[in-house]
């Protein structure tokens, strides 16, 4: 039976994401496959969600951009998920307005709702374009608290946030984030037989030797790598990050991995609750 090793790779701003995997010419001979549950179907649908989810955010935001918190104010708080819904709609609809008036570049963001588990209260997370004023949001906004803090990139680039955001939607009955259409989605790069199955197997017997995996992109520092040897047709599959040796995060920090901080209280936004700003309505 023959088999080649197929290269996918997406490309998402400053980071790269590499998948490699054999492809066979007839199925290889094994065990009648077993059908996935619902359970373990939904998961890997959320997992394939959030990876996608993650690639988007890469390739369309900088550290220019911002992570938003909005609460509610007691007056204000939705009695549905429905009715947060139409809220955090409402509010981008604004900010977009806003944004085309005062000549600042299209809107692009992604947001969930989350609903407290004990409390049951509604808040929105959010990634959003920046250049915007902490307290034009707070007005355009007008329910209650709006946090704010730059993103920070690190080696995986705003990965943590985006799997952070992902996980509040349990509460929610929606349980659907939303995005604005005019972002970048990254497309597979595909091609064949650039590596022999040697090669690949030789990698994924040290994932941590970075020197052997940045051999393979030029330009290109590795984050990660995982393999997956498969036990049945004796295949491997290696998943890889990288992160250019000129992303704009490396060029702010230094070579570095910057720790997750606030902002100075004179800035533009904090995500805590003390650097937060109050809508005065």
């Amino acid at each position: 039976m023959r088999s080649w090793y197929r290269e996918t790779r997406y490309e998402c701003g400053d980071y790269m994401d590499v998948m490699i995997y054999p492809v066979y010419t007839k199925t290889p001979v094994r065990r009648k496959k077993a059908k996935p549950t619902s359970e373990v179907q939904q998961k890997l649908n959320e997992i394939y969600a959030e990876e996608k989810l993650i690639r988007i955010a890469n390739a369309n935001f900088t550290p220019r951009d911002y992570k938003v918190e909005l609460t509610y104010s007691s007056e204000y708080l939705p009695q549905s998920d429905e009715d947060a819904d139409r809220e955090l709609t409402n509010f981008l609809r604004r900010v977009k307005r806003y944004r085309k008036q005062h000549g600042l570049s299209e809107l692009k963001y992604i947001a969930v709702t989350e609903k407290g588990s004990r409390s049951g209260r509604y808040h929105h997370h959010l990634v959003m374009s920046g250049d915007i004023e902490l307290f034009d949001l707070v007005a355009l906004w007008g329910k209650g608290i709006v946090g704010s803090d730059l993103l920070i990139f690190d080696e995986n680039g705003i990965a943590n946030l985006v799997k952070y955001m992902m996980k509040q939607l349990k509460e929610f009955i929606g349980k659907k984030y939303k995005r604005s259409r005019n972002m970048i989605v990254p497309e597979a790069k595909k091609r064949d037989n650039r590596f022999s199955k040697r090669m690949i197997v030789e990698l994924a017997k040290d994932t941590e030797n970075r020197v052997e995996y940045e051999k393979l992109y030029e330009g290109y520092h590795l984050s990660k790598a995982d393999a997956i040897f498969n036990d049945v047709n004796g295949g491997v599959f290696l998943r890889m990050r990288y992160y250019r040796k000129e992303a704009a995060w490396l060029k702010r920090w230094g070579s570095r991995i910057q720790k997750k901080t606030s902002r100075p209280s004179s800035s533009a936004g904090q995500s805590s609750q003390k650097g937060s700003t109050r809508s005065s309505r």
